[in-house]
């Protein structure tokens, strides 16, 4: 059991990636919180899960909502021992078409509150002795894609944020992201029914030929966040299946 005893806060933890995240957790001993906007369905995942798994509900994208989230795990645990950045959302649209309302709402989900809940997980680690956070970039942090300026640059921040936390809380916490490539979540699964998503150019694309899947980010998850890890901290590790090492498009 590598994350035993552990209180391990996973947001946007009801599906996909999250999902998965949450459920290795728990697989691997800690006592996971699962949070969505929704506390229907973070109650939801969080039975099905099992092992202990509570659900919390919070809109993350605001300060009020990631200040309820904390005082919820307060009232319920003496400390966070692991905290996976997670929760946040698309936006798909023409550079010259894109609202200041679209680029405020990303980034708030995206950017913003990674660093308000790191903060506030930072905090109760740095007091209880010890922690590691983990953040869900994007290969999007380094190859650009058109159509996706305000993703792309919340999770280039995710991935220099993960770097500056590593260095400034060090020894005490460790600080991580992981940046999947494509990833056969529903969300791409139903891009690729919609036609929006050519699976067999993704898949030409990919060394390894195939999707990945939110396992294989969960399992990247759990390597970040347990003491297998120990000297690892400001790192990136990139899950893709090849495809940012390949040069050929």
């Amino acid at each position: 059991m590598k994350l035993e005893a552990k209180v391990a806060v996973v947001t946007g933890g009801t599906r996909g990636i999250g999902r998965a995240i949450a459920e290795a957790f728990a697989a691997e001993g800690a006592q996971v919180v699962v949070n969505s906007r929704s506390s229907h369905a973070a109650v939801t995942a969080a039975s099905e899960i099992g092992h202990g798994a509570i659900g919390l509900g919070a809109d993350l994208s605001t300060e009020v909502g990631v200040e309820k989230l904390f005082a919820a795990i307060d009232e319920r645990f003496s400390s966070v021992d692991v905290l996976v950045n997670n929760a946040g959302m698309s936006m798909i649209k023409k550079t010259a078409d894109l609202t200041a309302d679209d680029w405020r709402r990303t980034l708030d989900l995206n950017l913003t509150a990674p660093f308000l809940c790191s903060q506030r997980a930072a905090r109760r680690m740095l007091a209880s002795g010890g922690g590691n956070i983990v953040n869900v970039a994007s290969i999007q942090a380094f190859a650009a894609f058109p159509r996706r300026l305000a993703y792309g640059v919340s999770k280039a921040g995710l991935v220099m944020m993960t770097r500056v936390m590593a260095i400034e809380w060090a020894p005490t916490i460790r600080v991580n992201a992981v940046a999947p490539g494509f990833i056969s979540t529903d969300l791409v699964l139903n891009a690729i029914a919609e036609g929006k998503v050519d699976i067999d150019a993704v898949k030409r694309r990919t060394p390894q030929m195939r999707l990945g899947s939110p396992a294989d980010v969960a399992k990247a998850c759990v390597f970040l966040a347990c003491d297998d890890a120990a000297f690892v901290t400001g790192q990136t590790l990139v899950a893709d299946g090849g495809w940012l090492a390949y040069g050929f498009t």
